[in-house]
Formats: C-alpha cells, structure tokens, sequence
C-alpha cells in the first residue's frame, strides 16, 4: 500500500526540473556543471536542491570543497530520477509509434556470448519485420548492464541477475547455461602435453574477462582453492576480434565459451586444451525491469529474441 505522503510528494510537489537537476548532479558532481547541463543558473539549482532536501528532511549531498557526493538517499533519487525520465522519453516514443506504425528506438544490452550468437540473428529478423526500428546494441558484463537497465538507458539485458538485493525490481527469463572451456591456437605447446597441471596453466599469459566478470572471478577462486598465485600476465579485455586474434598469433590461454568459438575449433585455426577446469557459468536469460511496459518496439524485439532462443534449443 503506497504512503499517501509519498503520493502527495510527487504528484503536488516534484516537478520535472527537480529530476533532470538530480540526474546532472549525479553525472558531473558539481552543482555548477549540473545547473549548465539542466539549463538553470548556479543560484537557481542550489534553491531546487535545498528544496528537495527541505521537502525529504535528508541529505542528498554532501558538500566539498570542489564538487557535491551523493548520500546513500541521494543515489537512490538519482537512479529513480533518472529512470523516471527514461519513462517519459519511452512514452514519447511510443506515442510516435502509434502514429506512425512500429518504429522508434530499442536498446539491448548483452554479455559476450548472446552477443555474439543470439543477438544478431534476431535483430536481422526483427529489421525484416519492422525496418523502421532503430536498435542499438551494447555488449558488458551482467553487473554493468543491469545498472544501465535500472537506470532506464536499455529496455532489455541479456545476462545473470549477480545481485540478490535487486532481483525483485527484475524479471529474469532463462535461456541456457555457458559451459566454458581453454582456448588456444593450433599447434601451442601444451596440446603435446599429456596431462595439464594448474600450476603449469598459473604460468601462462592470460586473456580474462574485465574484473567483475563471473569468469574471471571462478578463476581467481579456483587458484586460491588450490594455493596457487593468480597467472602474473594477463590481458583484460571482451572483444571477441582482438581475443581470437591474440589466441592465433602467440601462445596465451583465453577461457571461453564453447559456442562462442566453435567456428574457430571446427576450421582448425583455435583448439580446446585437454583440461576440464569444471568452468561452468550460470544460467543467462531475458531480464527487463519489473513493473515496467516495454514500448511496443521493444516487446516486438523480446519477442523474437524469445523466437530465436526457442529454436536453437530445438
């Protein structure tokens, strides 16, 4: 049951300028800056804030020397400010839409391997259908996209919910597991070997996944369980151009998904290194925020990503 202050707070009180003042200080920490980016003067912004503040009864921001900090109520105004603009853009897009036939913008967000599998095929089709729709495509780690989802900037993410505290703001539709195994060129040394220890794996340069990555974290764990310091060279980074090049022109080791690389394995260019190092991701899914209408843009794009992931199962 909503608290009707709550209730009198936004519909007698908010306005628009209040959101976007939020969501500028959050971006540039400075009220100088902020008050720019949102079109109002220094002393104007400072009103707005001190107004915002005075209505909650709370801090939004500390004060420094050179710029504002948002305080825990602070952060929780920007990112609901700033999905709360993202609403009203999404409606104005729909609106457009409506009168117009499907067209407008959708934004996805994917980890690598949906990226690189799932997600093309599907957006071909959906241009097929609707070649008015505009879709941009960004791929990250789960972590990131859900901040970007949360935030209101993507209508769909393809990844792991990572977070237990944000899961009921989530709907999380399953796809498939990510079995993983490690990748290196045709021909590297340690495929004449006839047993691969992790110690010898701890000596090899690295191509990982940025920090924060579930990989990369099963990784770390997996030579800690065995005593063992982390493989001193590495190389971050998720382009799938630039780790298969890497892993073709000089000895490093990559985890990846098999899926991902099966047409490298299959015409002989990478090969899959005899140790099973039991990297098994979990299970990736559709994920949108709960409570939320996508635009009928973005359904139809769910919707044949749903298509598309029903029939690579069968």
């Amino acid at each position: 049951m909503s608290d009707p202050r709550s209730q009198r707070f936004v519909r007698s009180y908010l306005k628009t300028k209040h959101l976007v003042l939020l969501v500028e200080l959050g971006r540039h920490g400075s009220i100088m800056h902020a008050a720019q980016a949102a079109n109002l003067t220094q002393p104007a912004a400072s009103k707005l804030l001190g107004e915002l503040e005075h209505a909650l009864g709370v801090t939004l921001f500390e004060r420094l020397p050179r710029g504002v900090v948002p305080t825990s109520y602070g952060q929780t105004l920007i990112r609901r400010a700033g999905a709360a603009l993202a609403e009203m853009d999404a409606a104005h897009q729909e609106v457009v839409e409506l009168q117009s036939g499907l067209r407008g913008r959708v934004a996805i967000g994917a980890i690598l391997t949906p990226a690189a599998t799932l997600v093309p095929p599907a957006v071909t089709l959906l241009k097929e259908r609707h070649a008015q729709l505009h879709v941009s495509i960004d791929v990250d780690s789960s972590r990131q996209l859900l901040e970007r989802l949360r935030a209101g900037d993507l209508d769909i993410v393809i990844g792991r919910v990572t977070d237990a505290s944000i899961a009921a703001e989530l709907n999380f539709e399953p796809i498939t597991d990510e079995p993983h195994c490690l990748v290196v060129r045709n021909g590297h040394p340690l495929l004449a070997r006839g047993e691969i220890t992790l110690a010898e794996l701890a000596r090899q340069t690295w191509i990982l996944p940025p920090e924060g990555s579930v990989v990369r974290e099963r990784l770390v764990a997996l030579f800690m369980s065995q005593a063992l310091e982390q493989p001193a060279e590495t190389i971050s980074t998720m382009a799938l151009p630039v780790v298969t090049q890497l892993l073709m022109g000089s000895d490093m080791v990559a985890p990846m998904a098999i899926k991902l690389v099966q047409p490298f394995l299959d015409s002989g260019l990478l090969a899959v290194l005899p140790i099973d190092l039991h990297l098994r991701m979990d299970v990736y899914g559709f994920i949108t925020r709960r409570n939320h209408k996508l635009s009928p843009g973005a359904e139809s794009m769910l919707d044949t990503l749903r298509e598309l992931a029903r029939y690579a199962k069968n």
